[in-house]
């Protein structure tokens, strides 16, 4: 019995001691940040300082433990009760206690292993954010220089390109040397087919807010179709697309970039474009965008009409019918200024079913995302979309760019100092077999 006991109570001493440990940074810490945190904490991305390697992590371990321990960062908006989303990067309780006993303990760097951080630098270097080196990457002829002179520009790129074949696409991303000169990015890729249109002879570049933005009908040769449409906003992720499903890249053609540069109180280039990544399995789904509201359809829909007066908190509706045939929902991805202050998105169907769609209850313009469903949302003919929105036009947003706050609207180009209301939805044709699909995201 006393050997017994004794056993006991060493096994127990152990356990104490195993629980005890103190986390290290490669083993146990790194694996945490380069999934969270370095999507946005990385050179040429919005956050401000890089978290790739042991010394980026260690000597800000004190402001890294506040802001993790009050969820302040890495910053999620989305209500996840509300719905829930496969690309969460809010940490849960055991990454914090993780992080937390690592720095409370001396943040000690336990066996080297770089490996990691030194691949995840060569794809910083190459310019991606996503898992794996670009592909293709499509860039703009020469840098744009962005005037430090506090004036918004909304500028569009041509983009030739000319490839040996047609090839599917698994992923795409905006690229931009310095993504802090601007508000957002869209992109369209334009197929061309015809040897007779020269994809050279136009201007390389629109200036819409300049004297030269009638050279924009230079390029309405290259749009009689569009293949594929997205973009980039602060805080968004790699545009993916779940297994066996995106678009195929045509073999000639032009993208067109648009990009909203925010006012610069110095001037500063820029180098814009895309990167994109192919596959060799097939492309059984093709997936298809419909942007909703704000510079989509519905946009003269919204109800009331979209201005709000100084010094008032004021929400809109939108309601879109899906005339479509039944599609499953991939992602979602709502857009406001800096005066939203709540989006939400749900859509009802005739048997009286709710669909959540995604819940935003505290905007934060600086934070937004691509939300994907972890599963196919059922979107049935005849559904109706409900897009909500509240905005913040008094002087105790701190967000509000006008000081004295002032009559905001969206109409034109719409610049930071106005609003959006948008909803962009990516979707497939519905399949028997849906409700059970369970998405493996690329």
């Amino acid at each position: 019995m006393p050997f017994r006991k004794g056993l006991l109570f060493v096994l127990l001493l152990l356990c104490d001691l195993c629980e005890g440990q103190v986390p290290e940074f490669y083993k146990d810490v790194q694996p945490i940040i380069h999934a969270n945190c370095v999507p946005c904490h990385r050179t040429g991305e919005a956050a401000p300082f890089p978290l790739i390697t042991f010394e980026d992590v260690s000597k800000r371990s004190k402001f890294i433990k506040q802001v993790v321990s009050s969820r302040y960062m890495p910053p999620w908006k989305a209500d996840n009760h509300f719905n829930s989303f496969a690309n969460d990067r809010s940490l849960s309780d055991k990454d914090i206690k993780t992080i937390v006993g690592w720095i409370d303990g001396g943040t000690p760097k336990g066996k080297q292993n770089l490996k990691a951080e030194q691949d995840l630098q060569a794809r910083v270097n190459a310019g991606t954010a996503y898992k794996r080196k670009p592909d293709l990457s499509l860039r703009i002829k020469e840098a744009f220089v962005v005037k430090g002179d506090a004036a918004e520009r909304f500028v569009m790129f041509k983009i030739p390109f000319e490839l040996a074949q047609e090839a599917n696409v698994e992923a795409i991303e905006f690229t931009s040397n310095n993504k802090k000169l601007i508000h957002h990015a869209n992109f369209a890729i334009h197929p061309v087919t015809d040897p007779a249109i020269d994809l050279n002879n136009s201007v390389d570049f629109v200036d819409l807010s300049g004297p030269s933005g009638d050279k924009y009908y230079e390029w309405v040769k290259y749009k009689k179709e569009m293949t594929y449409y997205g973009g980039w906003i602060p805080g968004t992720t790699v545009e993916t697309y779940p297994e066996d499903m995106g678009w195929v890249m045509p073999k000639r053609g032009v993208v067109l970039v648009t990009v909203h540069f925010g006012p610069s109180s110095v001037d500063a280039e820029s180098i814009d474009g895309v990167n994109i990544f192919f596959k060799t399995s097939p492309i059984k789904r093709k997936v298809k965008v419909i942007s909703l509201g704000s510079g989509g359809i519905g946009e003269k829909d919204i109800s009331p009409p979209f201005m709000i007066f100084a010094d008032e908190i004021k929400s809109f509706r939108l309601r879109i019918a899906n005339n479509q045939p039944d599609v499953s929902l991939l992602y979602a991805w709502p857009h406001m200024h800096y005066l939203g202050k709540e989006f939400k998105a749900y859509a009802t169907t005739a048997a009286g079913d709710t669909i959540k769609l995604v819940h935003v209850p505290a905007w934060d313009f600086r934070w937004q995302e691509i939300y994907k469903y972890k599963k196919p949302l059922l979107l049935p003919k005849g559904a109706i979309v409900h897009v909500e929105g509240t905005y913040d036009n008094t002087a105790a947003n701190p967000a509000n760019p006008h000081s004295p706050p002032e009559l905001v609207m969206s109409t034109g180009n719409m610049r930071s100092d106005q609003e959006m209301m948008t909803l962009i939805l990516m979707y497939v044709e519905r399949e028997a077999g849906d409700e059970n699909l369970v998405f493996k995201w690329n």
